[in-house]
């Protein structure tokens, strides 16, 4: 197994499978915390280095510490840009200079319970709390760069009346059973535990999952300008929950291939067409 795997995931995905065996109530009830319990992963060298070029600042409410990031020079237009589950603010370091070459500041921020930020659950719904935090210190964003997890909470959040007129989503998931089979299998868990997370959901929010994806949230948002951007090879998040975005509403399409879910914010080509459609 990679070195790369937490060893916290590496017994949960041994484990899970013996706990499905041994009792489901128990095993939908563990799955409910893991689900809402982002794993912290060690930010590499690169990353450290692109935080250190930053102007740090915490913003603290509603039961949150935010942890803020802001490159280049403060008197110019800003791009936000929003990580996904497990994420960091400067895995947009290939991003950010570009960004400030182009005429911009970029602010970035660690969700709740993610990176530097307090918590150790979260939700999308928090995630909603912390964005509109982070623009009431900062204003409007030119546009938003969005990543995995980041851009359902983007929808979301616009859907609740964030001023975003711009956002560029990048690998981002979009429908209720392709989101749940990918935290299955990261758990090695099965969809019968899946269905019964669905009922608990249910249960808990009086609201069906299928109401917290970006599939919903689009069919309740008017007058964004929105792109979508996600490579065929994508295991985590397969291409198909974009290109049925795409069918329900009118976006910008850039497909690629050969990056998989993360190294696609490392590609030139797409840094490059993000910045065309930021301007344009």
């Amino acid at each position: 197994m990679s070195k790369q795997i937490p060893i916290a995931l590496r017994f949960v995905r041994w484990f899970f499978p013996k706990l499905e065996a041994i009792s489901g109530p128990l095993a939908v009830k563990y799955f409910d915390k893991i689900f809402f319990s982002p794993l912290r992963y060690k930010a590499p060298e690169k990353e450290r280095e692109c935080e250190h070029e930053s102007v740090l600042e915490k913003i603290v409410g509603n039961s949150l510490e935010i942890q803020t990031y802001c490159w280049g020079d403060q008197n110019k237009p800003y791009v936000l840009v929003m990580h996904g589950w497990a994420g960091r603010a400067t895995q947009f370091r290939k991003f950010i200079p570009e960004l400030i070459s182009a005429g911009y500041r970029v602010v970035g921020f660690d969700g709740p319970a993610h990176g530097r930020s307090s918590g150790k659950r979260t939700s999308i719904m928090e995630f909603e709390v912390a964005l509109k935090m982070v623009i009431s210190r900062w204003g409007e964003p030119t546009a938003v760069i969005a990543h995995s997890f980041g851009g359902g909470a983007l929808l979301y959040a616009i859907m609740k009346g964030l001023p975003v007129k711009k956002l560029i989503n990048i690998a981002s998931p979009t429908m209720t059973e392709e989101i749940i089979k990918s935290y299955l299998r990261a758990v090695n868990g099965s969809w019968k535990t899946g269905l019964k997370f669905k009922e608990l959901i249910r249960k808990k929010y009086d609201r069906d999952f299928d109401e917290f994806t970006a599939m919903y949230f689009i069919e309740h948002i008017n007058d964004l300008d929105l792109m979508l951007v996600h490579d065929e090879d994508d295991r985590d998040v397969p291409i198909i929950q974009a290109e049925k975005l795409a069918e329900k509403y009118p976006v910008k399409f850039l497909k690629t291939s050969g990056l998989g879910h993360n190294r696609i914010l490392k590609d030139e080509a797409v840094i490059a067409a993000c910045l065309d459609f930021i301007k344009n």
